[in-house]
């Protein structure tokens, strides 16, 4: 199997085997200019480990930068970010919440 995503000029691909992969890609050089990257690390944002048993996909950078955004680097950490009793609900009637923060992260 061979999985292709393009999104815009940047395409990712990969294979359950090698021979496909080297298949592909020399097909993609016969028709275009392009440049092999290597493994897959980081991607629109998202950072992607390969480990033996499967693909982890994370924001872990992203999360950082947000914690240094707002001030919050000396903050415990906790496992849980929320009480596993809490119980949500779709609407609990509270005052709506300022979705926009003034300035760049």
């Amino acid at each position: 199997m061979l999985i292709i995503q393009v999104y815009v000029d940047d395409i990712i691909f990969g294979a359950t085997h090698n021979d496909l992969c080297d298949e592909f890609s020399k097909l993609m050089r016969s028709e275009f200019e392009i440049s092999m990257m290597g493994e897959l690390n980081f991607f629109l944002g998202l950072q992607i480990k390969q480990i033996s048993n499967g693909t982890m996909i994370h924001e872990q950078k992203y999360v950082k930068e947000l914690i240094k955004w707002f001030g919050m680097e000396s903050a415990k950490p906790i496992d849980t970010p929320i009480s596993p009793s809490t119980r949500l609900v779709t609407d609990d009637g509270s005052l709506s919440v300022e979705e926009k923060h003034i300035g760049a992260c």
